[in-house]
């Protein structure tokens, strides 16, 4: 078994125990060189088979192992934009997907610089409007936006988080989490940013994008 494989796992335990992914939801995926290794459709985080995933070309077309989660245009699309991304985790978190429900704070980010931490590990996360689960048009615009980012939230639906390793793409979905659950017990508010100076030189210090 491949270390990729067995790190794709963990992962999915990990963040099972976290309560980020309820039931089924959710999916992982990790690229090796021109092949991406995804969860098939249905599979409990909880409970990854590290030898039952299923295997793509970075179109999509599906090469090996079970059918894939519909959401593969979603991992794909990550890839093929950002070569340095090696792992995309899609999950149905709670306070992010509430987040997904309401406006987007600006045209780069649907929320802001509220902590350091979420510009140092996430970054601007653009909100992508609504489409249903596993439609390759929302696909197709998570790709082509013209501007950086390594997380986007999905209206109504949920995050989704791209890394250059599965461990730094888990640790931006649990912070965007813990963003989106600060924000929301905030409510109506006055709530204290990170100036666009701040945020910044966070983001060039810890190589995240952040436009304001």
């Amino acid at each position: 078994m491949s270390a990729a494989r067995h790190d794709l796992a963990a992962a999915g335990a990990h963040l099972a125990a976290l309560g980020l992914s309820p039931g089924s939801s959710g999916n992982l995926s990790i690229r090796e060189g021109s092949r991406v290794l995804i969860t098939p459709t249905g599979t409990d985080l909880a409970a990854i088979d590290p030898d039952g995933l299923a295997v793509l070309d970075l179109d999509g077309t599906h090469r090996d192992g079970p059918r894939p989660s519909k959401e593969f245009p979603l991992h794909t699309a990550f890839y093929r934009r950002d070569p340095a991304a090696r792992a995309v985790i899609h999950l149905h978190s709670r306070h992010a997907t509430a987040a997904a429900c309401r406006p987007a704070w600006s045209q780069h980010s649907a929320l802001p610089p509220l902590t350091p931490y979420f510009v140092m590990r996430v970054g601007q996360t653009p909100l992508l409007p609504y489409a249903p689960p596993g439609d390759p048009r929302q696909a197709a615009e998570l790709e082509q936006l013209p501007f950086p980012f390594r997380a986007a939230l999905l209206q109504n639906h949920g995050p989704v988080v791209s890394g250059p390793s599965v461990s730094t793409a888990m640790d931006a979905a649990i912070e965007l989490e813990e963003t989106a659950a600060l924000i929301l017990a905030l409510g109506p508010l006055p709530a204290r940013l990170l100036t666009n100076t701040e945020a910044g030189a966070l983001a060039e210090k810890y190589g995240t994008s952040w436009n304001g």
